[in-house]
């Protein structure tokens, strides 16, 4: 094999790829990325066994010699950042040795056989989603951070993506928290299918996306699930497991509301967080009048204390949250007010942005 390409083409492709790769893994062909060149594409696919990624690129490549290879990724990148910005470079491949040139520079990499590198099985394919970059992000980014991490719960670490005739839809949710985001655009005749995307995909891709601008091509299998954006292709395998039944979890018709500025709570539930115990995140919110008062403290006798105006006519009350919760909350919501919903001082939150009806949050309350 042999090509020559530049700096720039090359670059964020290698890291998307190299970034699926674990650092840590059983075999170490799995360290590697497996390089293809044919017919005038250069295909460079990345892999943990449970997600892999495939870049594929024509722009700013010239294949002189077709082959195939695995080279080590964490090096490769490494080499790749650190050439100057529009390095010419070529790539030779000979035996079980890549050899890299840029300008008066000479990388010599180890190899390993491209037969022994590992490819995602993939089944039959039975949804197909089409929707833009910024729709499938937003389900993305507006869910993501409820997703447990390392829970013995194992279908909790990840996100539940469903998929009916009327809507798409993200949720995920840790135990203590819930975060909802619906799509009002349908695939006809799919029924209603539920599957969750494991937490290390639905990473990856918010990553493949960040940058992105186009469409995306999302089909679901029994076992799979496939992205397909521009000349990008990600796999990831599904949790084999159960999703909570979420519809029992989201308050239904609480009785107190109160509507406040996002900026302005966000703002005041940080500074709240400064002295608040580190190891419990505890916040207690008075709602009385149109003022919302939250106090934090800490072992240490420490002491803070937040008022907030607020639009708001019930009963005064009292009810404790883990602030971090909240903050993660005002950090997604985009709109310029904000709904937050209970029934009591023991029940869970309802949190709205006002003026957007795609998404919502749950919060469970804590006792201080």
């Amino acid at each position: 094999m042999k090509l020559k390409t530049d700096r720039e083409s090359l670059l964020r492709p290698l890291q998307l790829v190299t970034g699926v790769v674990e650092r840590r893994q059983t075999l170490p062909v799995l360290a590697n990325l497996l390089v293809t060149a044919k017919d005038g594409v250069l295909s460079m696919t990345g892999t943990d066994l449970e997600v892999e990624l495939v870049a594929n690129v024509s722009e700013g490549v010239e294949i002189e010699s077709e082959g195939e290879a695995t080279l080590p990724a964490r090096k490769l990148v490494d080499i790749w950042r650190s050439l100057p910005d529009n390095a010419k470079v070529s790539i030779v491949v000979e035996g079980d040795r890549a050899i890299i040139r840029s300008g008066r520079s000479r990388f010599t990499l180890a190899t390993l056989s491209p037969t022994d590198f590992p490819k995602i099985e993939v089944n039959q394919e039975d949804i197909k989603i089409e929707a833009e970059v910024s729709e499938v992000q937003r389900l993305l980014d507006q869910v993501g951070f409820s997703m447990a991490q390392q829970d013995v719960r194992y279908f909790l670490n990840g996100m539940l993506l469903e998929v009916t005739d009327a809507f798409v839809r993200t949720v995920a949710t840790d135990g203590h928290r819930l975060a909802m985001c619906t799509l009002d655009k349908g695939v006809a005749g799919s029924g209603r299918v539920q599957v969750i995307i494991p937490r290390k995909g639905v990473l990856e891709l918010g990553r493949l996306l960040s940058d992105a601008e186009g469409d995306v091509e999302i089909t679901v299998g029994s076992n799979h699930l496939r992205v397909r954006q521009s000349e990008y292709t990600l796999t990831t395998k599904l949790v084999d497991g159960k999703f909570p039944d979420y519809d029992k979890v989201i308050p239904e018709n609480p009785i107190h509301s109160m509507v406040g500025d996002r900026e302005t709570l966000r703002q005041s539930f940080y500074r709240a967080s400064i002295l608040s115990n580190e190891k419990y995140r505890g916040v207690r919110l008075l709602l009385k009048g149109q003022n919302l008062t939250i106090q934090a403290n800490n072992p240490e006798q420490e002491e803070a204390e937040e008022m907030v105006e607020v639009d708001y006519s019930g009963i005064d009350l009292e009810i404790g949250f883990n602030v971090s919760y909240l903050q993660d909350v005002m950090g997604v919501i985009d709109t310029e007010s904000v709904r937050i919903s209970v029934s009591d001082a023991n029940s869970s939150a309802l949190i709205e942005g006002i003026g957007t009806e795609d998404s919502l949050f749950v919060v469970m309350p804590m006792r201080l």
